[in-house]
């Protein structure tokens, strides 16, 4: 099991770090580290990618790091191949489940982005480095997709620290790379036409996580067999059926302040036809408009 867990970690890194590309944050970094960018600002393209590529490793070791520890606890606790198995392929399932949009919720995610005010602020091989490891790191900046947690779960079921740390490394590897897919456009009208190229590849960037996804469930499901598959396939439909009916309660029951602002207004509002005891009509009735001042003194006795 701990090969097979190897290799679908490996995978799923791959693919979510390519996906990750697609993120506002991934397609900022694009826009920002490219040749004629780095020129106007007086520095040079190649070194400043370079930090880049080193600072996502750094964040990919992070990744791995976090993983690795994770993995020694799993190794301590002594879990069974069935249990390991079992807990892979529920959490493979919930992240297809997530990223399907099935359940009409989906796992946490944050939308951060890197300041980019560091452009101006410090040294390109700060803010190359600084970036990079933001984005290697996979959870500081803006995630796209569940394949992300799945892949720091996927290496800490490995049990191996060794194997969680190469598989947070690649993960890193593989998003900084990304910011080397620029290093051919030199003016502004090449990079809007990479952007359009680069948009209309995202489609295929989803239909690849999910593919992995779902390849990772078949091969967790033939090393498990078919009991334990059943189990967890009932409980995945369950817990899904389940979280949207709850998402749809959520979403149709009117909001307690709501209802107490609507009760209060109700409530306020006099009818036009029955005023309410105590209270005195301030409007003048068509016949008093009229009156002379004796009416005036005499209405003013009354009261």
């Amino acid at each position: 099991m701990t090969s097979t867990l190897t290799v679908l970690a490996l995978l799923v890194a791959a693919t979510a770090a390519s996906r990750s590309t697609w993120s506002p944050c991934g397609v900022s970094m694009l826009s920002t580290i490219t040749p004629f960018g780095e020129r106007a600002r007086g520095h040079r393209y190649a070194a400043t990618s370079a930090w880049f590529v080193v600072g996502a490793t750094a964040g990919g070791l992070a990744l791995g790091a976090l993983s690795a520890g994770l993995a020694a606890l799993v190794g301590v606790a002594g879990a069974s191949t069935v249990t390991v198995g079992v807990v892979a392929l529920v959490a493979t399932l919930v992240a297809m489940v997530s990223d399907t949009g099935m359940a009409t919720a989906r796992v946490p995610v944050h939308s951060r982005q890197v300041n980019e005010r560091w452009l101006d602020a410090y040294r390109p091989w700060v803010y190359g480095a600084g970036f990079g490891f933001q984005i290697g790191c996979g959870v500081a900046t803006y995630i796209t997709t569940a394949a992300v947690y799945l892949t720091v779960i996927l290496a800490a079921l490995t049990a191996s620290p060794v194997v969680a740390l190469a598989v947070g490394t690649a993960f890193g590897v593989v998003r900084g790379l990304a910011v080397t897919l620029t290093r051919h456009v030199r003016t502004p009208a090449a990079l809007l036409d990479f952007h359009q190229r680069f948009a209309e590849l995202r489609p295929w960037a989803n239909r690849a996580v999910l593919a992995s996804l779902a390849a990772s469930a078949v091969v967790l499901a033939a090393a498990l067999g078919p009991v334990p598959v059943t189990a967890v396939l009932l409980a995945v439909v369950c817990g899904t059926v389940v979280v949207r009916l709850v998402v749809r309660l959520v979403a149709q029951a009117p909001s307690v302040a709501s209802v107490d602002a609507v009760t209060d207004t109700t409530s306020s509002t006099p009818s036009p036809s029955a005023p309410s005891a105590g209270t005195t009509s301030l409007a003048p009735s068509p016949a008093s408009s009229h009156a002379g001042s004796g009416s005036g003194r005499l209405s003013r006795q009354r009261r």
